[in-house]
C-alpha cells in the first residue's frame, strides 16, 4: 500500500498557516513571563487582546514560495521575514545570562523568568539557582520563517482592563488581575525552528571559563556549519537531564559537573541531523521567540496602579504558585524585629547570668541568652542569631514577625478569637542522636533535632499551629554543653494544612563561626501552606 499521507508540499503550506494565524491571534493578549514562551500560556481565549486594534480593516498576506493566502490579517500587524542566525552566548554568571534572555524577550527585568528557567532546566527559586550555578554558557542556530509584530508602538488598553485594576491593597483582586490577564502583553511572535544547545557548569566544577568556551564553540562549529559532516547519533537531543552526551560531540573533561542540555523548538524532532532537521522546519514550524510589553505601562495615572505595579514585581521575583499569589500577597505587609533594640543614652543594661558553651579546652566562653521571645498573635517569618553584650560574646535569637495581622487569619486570629494556650516545643534532652559537635568531640555540641508541632496533620481541619515564639536553651553536660532551641506554637483554628515542606541549607550547619544567620540563611524551618 502506499503513504496515506498527503505530500509535504500541501502539508507544509497547512501547518504554517495555522502556526501563522496561531501568531497573529496571540498578538496584543496578556501573557505571564513566569511561563514558558509558548502560546498555549496565553491569557484569555484567542483573539481576546487587551489592547485595542483595527479590526474593521485588515489585508491579506501571501506566503511567497506557496502562494499560499492567509486572509483577515489585522492592518495593525505587520509581517516580517527574517533570516537565519546563530546565537552564541559567552560564558557567563547567572544573573548576566537572565539579563540576556530578557533582552531577547524585550524586558527590562533583571529576575530570571519563564524562558530563562525552562532552557536551563532551573527551579524558578532564583537565590537557589544563583547558588548552584558558576556559569552559563549557550549556542544555537534559529530558522526564522516570519515574524507577526503590532505594527502601532503605542499601545491602547480597553476600557474593561483599565476597570479590573484594583484601586488598593487587595490581595484577592490583585492576584486574580495576574491571573486572568497576565504581567505583560505580546508585542511580537516569531514563528520558524531552534535548535540549541545549553551549558550550565555547577559550583562544584573547578574547569576555568576558558575551558567551557572552548567546548562551546567546537560543539556549535561541529553541529551548525553548514558544510560539517553529518554528526550521526543524537538520540540524546531532547535529554533533559543532559549529563549525557553524544559520543562523537567535543568532549568535556570534568563534565561530572557540567550539565549539556540539548533543545528544539520545531521541525521534526525524530529527524536527528542538524541540517536535515532544517529542511523540516518549513513543514513544522512552533514559536520560537515572543516579544513583550508590560501592562503596568499602559495604567500611568490609574489609580491603583502603584499597588497593582507592586504586586507583579513581588509576583515575578519570587514566583509564587499563582492559585497561592492572594495569600503570598496578603502577607506583605510590614515586618519587625523582636525583642525591640533599647538604644537609649545613658542605659547601661546589667549583664545576665547565662549558661555558656565551651569550644576548647583554653579557648572563650560563648554565653547563651536563654529569654524567651513571644510575640503574640502574629506570625514569625524568620529567625536571626546575634552576639549581643558589651564583649560580644552572648548569643540571642530574635523573631522577624509580621506587624499587622494579615487579612486572611483576621476571622480566625483576631484578638477575640479563643485558640488556647500556646505550646513550648523542642527536642528530648536524651535524645544524642541528634547531637553534633561544634568544633570538638569532648567540648560544647549543638542539637540538630527538627522541632515541629505533631498534633494537627494534613486536612485536620481542627486547627493548626504555628510559630510565635522561640527559646535558646544549654543543656548540662559538663565540659560537653548542648546547645538547643525550642519554639513556641499558636493555635489557628479553622485551618489546614495543604502542604508541608522541610528545608534545609548545608551551609549552616556549623556554630563555630556563628556572628549571624538571618532569615535567609537558617540551618532548617518548616513551611506550611495553609487552606482556610
Amino acid at each position: 500500500m502506499g503513504d496515506p499521507r498527503p505530500p509535504a508540499h500541501h502539508q507544509q503550506p497547512a501547518a504554517l498557516i495555522t502556526t501563522l494565524s496561531n501568531a497573529i491571534e496571540a498578538l496584543g493578549r496578556g501573557f505571564d513571563v513566569t511561563a514558558d514562551s509558548r502560546l498555549l500560556y496565553c491569557k484569555g481565549s484567542p483573539g481576546s487582546r487587551l489592547v485595542k486594534l483595527n479590526d474593521a480593516h485588515s489585508w491579506n498576506f501571501t506566503v511567497p514560495e506557496t502562494g499560499t493566502v492567509l486572509s483577515g490579517v489585522p492592518v495593525d500587524v505587520d509581517i516580517v521575514r527574517e533570516r537565519p542566525w546563530r546565537e552564541t552566548a559567552p560564558v557567563c554568571s547567572f544573573r548576566e545570562m537572565a539579563v540576556h534572555f530578557n533582552m531577547k524577550s524585550s524586558l527590562t527585568e533583571s529576575v530570571p523568568l519563564g524562558s530563562f528557567n525552562s532552557m536551563f532546566s532551573l527551579t524558578g527559586s532564583w537565590k537557589i539557582d544563583a547558588a548552584a550555578v558558576k556559569a552559563l554558557a549557550m549556542v544555537g542556530y534559529h530558522i526564522p520563517l516570519f515574524k507577526a509584530k503590532l505594527a502601532n508602538p503605542k499601545l491602547i488598553l480597553h476600557e474593561e482592563v483599565k476597570r479590573a485594576v484594583p484601586r488598593g491593597w487587595e490581595p484577592s483582586s490583585l492576584a486574580s488581575f495576574i491571573e486572568n490577564h497576565g504581567t505583560h502583553i505580546i508585542t511580537s511572535v516569531t514563528i520558524g525552528g531552534r535548535d540549541e544547545i545549553y551549558v550550565k557548569q555547577h559550583r562544584s566544577s573547578l574547569l576555568p571559563a576558558s575551558e567551557i568556551e572552548k567546548y562551546v564553540k567546537n560543539i556549535g562549529d561541529q553541529r551548525f556549519l553548514p558544510l560539517e559532516e553529518q554528526l550521526g547519533d543524537l538520540s540524546l537531543l531532547n535529554n533533559q537531564g543532559g549529563r549525557n552526551q553524544p559520543s562523537n560531540l567535543p568532549h568535556l573533561s570534568g563534565k561530572e559537573d557540567v550539565t549539556v542540555i540539548f533543545r528544539r523548538r520545531g521541525g521534526d524532532d525524530l529527524v536527528q541531523n542538524h541540517i536535515e532537521w532544517a529542511k523540516t522546519v518549513p513543514s513544522a514550524p512552533d514559536v520560537i521567540n515572543m516579544t513583550f510589553f508590560p501592562i503596568i505601562s499602559l495604567l500611568e495615572g490609574l489609580t491603583g496602579t502603584k499597588y497593582l505595579a507592586r504586586a507583579i514585581d513581588l509576583y515575578l521575583e519570587f514566583k509564587p504558585p499563582i492559585e497561592e499569589l492572594q495569600y503570598f500577597l496578603d502577607f506583605q505587609v510590614e515586618r519587625i524585629w523582636a525583642p525591640a533594640h533599647v538604644n537609649i543614652p545613658g542605659h547601661q543594661r546589667k549583664e545576665p547570668v547565662c549558661p555558656s558553651l565551651q569550644f576548647s579546652l583554653m579557648g572563650p566562653k560563648l554565653y547563651v541568652s536563654t529569654d524567651q521571645v513571644s510575640v503574640g498573635r502574629r506570625p514569625v517569618t524568620g529567625l536571626r542569631l546575634s552576639l549581643e553584650g558589651s564583649k560580644q560574646n552572648r548569643l540571642t535569637i530574635h523573631l522577624q514577625h509580621v506587624a499587622s495581622l494579615p487579612k486572611i487569619l483576621l476571622p480566625h486570629w483576631d484578638s477575640h478569637i479563643g485558640i488556647g494556650p500556646p505550646k513550648w516545643k523542642g527536642p528530648e534532652e536524651q535524645d544524642s542522636r541528634w547531637f553534633e559537635p561544634i568544633k570538638w568531640k569532648n567540648f560544647a555540641h549543638v542539637s540538630t533535632a527538627p522541632i515541629e508541632h505533631s498534633d494537627a496533620s494534613i486536612g485536620d481541619l481542627s486547627g493548626v499551629y504555628i510559630v510565635t515564639g522561640a527559646q535558646l536553651g544549654v543543656w548540662d553536660f559538663g565540659a560537653k554543653n548542648v546547645l538547643h532551641l525550642k519554639l513556641l506554637f499558636s493555635r489557628v483554628p479553622g485551618c489546614t494544612i495543604r502542604r508541608s515542606v522541610w528545608d534545609h541549607n548545608p551551609n549552616v550547619s556549623s556554630m563555630a563561626n556563628v556572628q549571624r544567620l538571618d532569615d535567609d540563611t537558617l540551618a532548617s524551618s518548616s513551611m506550611s501552606s495553609l487552606t482556610i
